[in-house]
């Protein structure tokens, strides 16, 4: 069974929801039949490669709330990273483009290293001082922590139609798919989960799409999820 997963590393949301799948996917008794696959999809597609702005800043313009709004959203989205055991800097961080990132993601999965690349991207974004937007070296590093070779990622980088392609065919698939946030979860082309839901929601729909062959149904927990979008992060304030 193929599980794809529509995401973005600027999206806390999809940080949060790979850790509860997971979850779900350790506690599946069939979890070595299952292949997992990282699809792209961008929050700020055609951003510019040199526009950042820190994470507060962007918070405030996009939902119209306050600098203490949005560090609340921050600290409640550092808890809910924190009971999953992830890593979360609730101050200090940036928003940028991710294309490049995608692309490397891309070249990862040729590689074999795909995983390992994604798990270094969250962390280094969520968890970790140093910045990885427009910041080539920065993203050279990671992936060759990730066991790729470091003068074939410069090569990737530095051309700006490597996998540019295959980035847009993903998301290109994802409004096919109806995904118009992340993190979204396709199993096997027969039930999507949107959003970060709980584990058990996640394991609920491995079981169903193992076990049967059916067209794509949205598997919901009952009051959906939070999720990124074209407009942003939904922000909690509770």
């Amino acid at each position: 069974m193929r599980v794809e997963i529509w995401s973005d590393i600027a999206c806390p949301w999809c940080y949060v929801g790979k850790a509860r799948f997971e979850k779900a996917l350790r506690d599946f008794p069939h979890r070595d039949d299952v292949e997992v696959v990282h699809r792209s999809f961008e929050l700020d597609p055609g951003r510019a490669k040199d526009d950042i702005q820190p994470v507060i800043t962007m918070l405030t313009k996009k939902y119209g709330m306050s600098a203490a709004q949005a560090e609340a959203g921050e600290d409640n989205l550092g808890a809910q990273a924190a009971a999953e055991g992830l890593d979360y800097r609730t101050r200090g961080r940036d928003h940028g483009s991710t294309f490049d990132m995608h692309r490397l993601l891309h070249f990862a999965k040729e590689q074999n290293r795909q995983e390992q690349l994604l798990d270094l991207l969250y962390r280094a974004n969520f968890a970790e001082e140093r910045s990885v937007f427009n910041d080539d070296e920065r993203l050279v590093e990671l992936a060759s922590a990730a066991g790729l070779d470091t003068e074939a990622v410069r090569a990737v980088l530095a051309d700006p139609g490597a996998y540019a392609d295959e980035v847009r065919a993903d998301e290109r698939e994802a409004a096919q798919l109806g995904a118009n946030g992340v993190p979204f979860f396709v199993l096997d082309r027969k039930y999507g989960v949107s959003g970060a839901q709980p584990a058990e929601v996640f394991a609920q729909a491995l079981t169903q799409a193992y076990g049967e062959a059916s067209p794509l149904k949205i598997v919901d927990g009952g009051d959906g999820a939070d999720a990124c979008g074209p407009d942003g992060c939904a922000v909690p304030q509770h």
